[in-house]
């Protein structure tokens, strides 16, 4: 935890909350992280960097299989520990990107796949990830898009959130929108974007339930500050937002988003 900044040190622990079940949240999303990693244009023998890598799904079994040569980096040691099983020849390590320990210019790509997104100070994560790609480099990102079911989900859970801490960090939703992105990262990338979109599939809004509970560390942190009447609440609403989703088959909840990849100049 010493390579993760002090005001990060609670955002690691709710992202690697889920650990090895974390890794089930991601496969709900790999058609998304195959697209970005078909658009970032890999070169087998590269050096790729991926930020908030999770158990290492974008760096496992897309990026290294691809030919890439992965380091992965997450605030959450659980999930780190877990991406070291699952892939022991790929090298994992706990790092914060706000804070990256490389040296300028040490990779031919850097990735994040809904990760740096949640970053707490999103322009000191701009800035490391600019850092560390070297010139004529690129970055491929992919972000939430606003004011679709993923931020609606976070609507349903923000009501049995604590309170946020003052000052109230910046929404993690502006890295979904260009012109934040651009006003991040357009100084040093020659930056273009896609929209794709990507539908998560389950039974039941119980299922969705049972796989986020599990898995996906703010769900599952917040659920355990909560007594059981508010827990029993926060279940109902969670399950009836998903139900929404509903077809002849089951839940079918698409979920919009933006690739970015920008060429370092």
């Amino acid at each position: 935890m010493q390579s993760v900044r002090p005001h990060n040190q609670q955002s690691a622990v709710v992202w690697g909350a889920g650990g090895r079940d974390c890794d089930k949240i991601s496969e709900h999303t790999s058609d998304a992280i195959e697209h970005l990693v078909r658009r970032v244009l890999l070169q087998p023998g590269e050096r790729f960097l991926d930020i908030a890598t999770g158990t290492g799904w974008t760096a496992r079994p897309r990026l290294a299989a691809h030919g890439a040569d992965v380091i992965g980096v997450d605030l959450g040691a659980s999930v780190i520990e877990a991406a070291k099983t699952l892939a022991p020849s790929i090298d994992f390590r706990v790092g914060d990107a706000e804070a990256l320990e490389f040296e300028n210019g040490s990779f031919d790509a850097v990735t994040s796949t809904f990760g740096i997104m949640f970053a707490v100070r999103p322009q000191d994560a701009a800035s490391e990830l600019t850092r560390v790609c070297r010139k004529g480099g690129r970055i491929g990102l992919l972000t939430w898009q606003p004011g679709g079911a993923v931020e609606g989900l976070f609507g349903v859970m923000q009501p049995y959130v604590p309170p946020p801490s003052s000052p109230v960090p910046p929404s993690p939703f502006d890295w979904r929108r260009w012109e934040p992105v651009r006003a991040l990262l357009a100084n040093a990338f020659d930056l273009k974007f896609e929209i794709g979109t990507t539908t998560l599939r389950v039974p039941s809004g119980q299922a969705a339930w049972d796989l986020f509970i599990a898995g996906f560390g703010p769900t599952k942190t917040v659920a355990a500050t909560l007594e059981p009447r508010r827990r029993a609440e926060f279940t109902r609403d969670f399950i009836e937002y998903h139900e929404r989703f509903r077809g002849e088959l089951g839940i079918a909840m698409p979920r919009e988003y933006l690739v970015t990849v920008g060429v370092k100049r």
